[in-house]
């Protein structure tokens, strides 16, 4: 079984890095979604991120934060039989339209070259924001077979709600609350987080 570390909107792989430090390096690949995202469309990006995924050929354990998370649980709807856990931090199932549309007008305003470090381009952030906010996989939730655990930051007001209201939908789901954490709990509290993590792989 692989282990996938998926990071967030505005993050790449190096994200990972301070948890990953603290788990077992065997079968664990840390994919940059940028290679996957194309013109910016969120299918675009899903796209690419599930026939990479298909290509690995064997059983998986997805881990993802926020976008990450996001198309953790999309694969886990569409390849029920092909993921045998999902580790979820931060996750959105029904995307807050108001929360992507004040980000996506929040991008609009910023120079290019604020988007350096953030793995996409300023076109390619306005339109994946832009695309997401039509996804709601709340009638496909059912089709999800494998142990769930969720994580959310004390402090990520976004997020905590859909975070408890995920774990309400899901009789197989458990949530953690990391205490003192924001939104990016992979690189504000790397050992809560590995800890989450392993105690999910052992589901």
């Amino acid at each position: 079984m692989k282990t996938i570390l998926i990071h967030g909107l505005g993050q790449t792989a190096g994200a990972w890095n301070k948890t990953a430090e603290l788990l077992p390096q065997e079968d664990m690949l840390c994919p940059e979604l940028s290679a996957f995202i194309g013109g910016g469309s969120y299918g675009e990006l899903y796209s690419g991120f599930s026939g990479y995924l298909d290509e690995l050929g064997q059983p998986l354990f997805l881990c993802g934060l926020s976008l990450g998370a996001v198309l953790a649980l999309n694969y886990a709807i569409d390849r029920p039989g092909s993921v045998r856990g999902l580790a979820l931090a931060a996750p959105q199932f029904r995307m807050p339209k108001a929360l992507l549309g004040f980000q996506g007008a929040v991008f609009r305003l910023m120079p290019e070259k604020s988007f350096a470090g953030f793995g996409l381009t300023k076109k390619q952030m306005i339109s994946l924001t832009g695309d997401m906010a039509r996804l709601d996989f709340t009638p496909s939730l059912a089709r999800i077979e494998c142990p769930v655990s969720i994580a959310c930051g004390e402090r990520d007001k976004a997020n905590i709600s859909a975070a408890r209201e995920l774990e309400s939908i899901l009789p197989q789901a458990r949530l953690t609350v990391i205490r003192g954490a924001g939104h990016e709990i992979n690189s504000e509290a790397p050992g809560e987080t590995a800890r989450f993590i392993i105690q999910a792989l052992r589901r």
